[in-house]
């Protein structure tokens, strides 16, 4: 049988993807760039060859139905006896988790951090004092704080750029965790995003700023000219 020219690409172009994405980009039902999956097996392959740890990447379209994240992630280490971390991401069950086959893994990272919705200590603050309802509950959203995957995500992504706001999400949130476990190996990655990481979340934080600084100069224009309106009138 003739196989079509346009078909014998598309065979080469799923084959080319199962092969990168076969080590720490270990699953990838979305995004399918391979600059995307070079960045991820980079920074993997520098991070397990000076610490021994495994950090690998999964981005799903879906869950199976018959298991949440956590049951997929636990199905998914019984395939890994080295230490392995899994960074997970579904996108129509909208979660994202991380699990690690050794518990003496979570100590090279702060998993609350990572995952944390809220995106500075000063966003924290506000909905501490906003939401919190006693001194213990304003002390736990305080120490909640500076998340690298979870605000980004959250955001509004263009038309045609929803892709690239997942990729840039899980690789700052993968970038994120390879960071502090070289930091606490004593280690430096060559291949980290160091400032460029950092500079997505300044993007988030500058953002909600200028909309709370916002909201408090329309608050304060009003306040000042119902009074005066009120004085006015008097």
């Amino acid at each position: 049988m003739k196989i079509s020219r346009g078909l014998a690409a598309l065979i080469l172009t799923i084959c080319f993807q199962t092969i990168v994405s076969a080590e720490y980009l270990y699953k990838d039902e979305l995004i399918y760039n391979p600059k995307f999956n070079a960045e991820v097996e980079k920074l993997g392959t520098e991070l397990h060859s000076k610490t021994g740890i495994a950090l690998k990447l999964i981005m799903l379209s879906k869950l199976p139905h018959d298991k949440n994240i956590v049951e997929y992630q636990r199905e998914i280490l019984k395939d890994f006896s080295e230490p392995t971390i899994l960074l997970t991401f579904s996108e129509l069950d909208s979660q994202v988790d991380i699990l690690a086959n050794d518990a003496s893994l979570y100590e090279y990272f702060d998993k609350k951090q990572v995952l944390s919705p809220v995106a500075s200590p000063v966003q924290a603050f506000l909905m501490a004092v906003l939401y919190s309802n006693s001194f213990e509950t304003f002390k736990e959203m305080m120490s909640d704080s500076d998340g690298t995957i979870l605000p980004l995500l959250a955001g509004k992504a263009k038309d045609g750029e929803t892709l690239g706001k997942y990729s840039g999400a899980m690789f700052n949130g993968y970038t994120d965790i390879a960071e502090q476990i070289a930091i606490s190996k004593n280690i430096v990655l060559e291949n980290a995003a160091g400032n460029a990481n950092k500079n997505s979340i300044l993007l988030v934080k500058t953002v909600f700023y200028g909309f709370i600084l916002y909201a408090l100069f329309m608050y304060l224009k009003r306040k000042f000219y119902t009074g005066r309106e009120e004085l006015e009138q008097k």
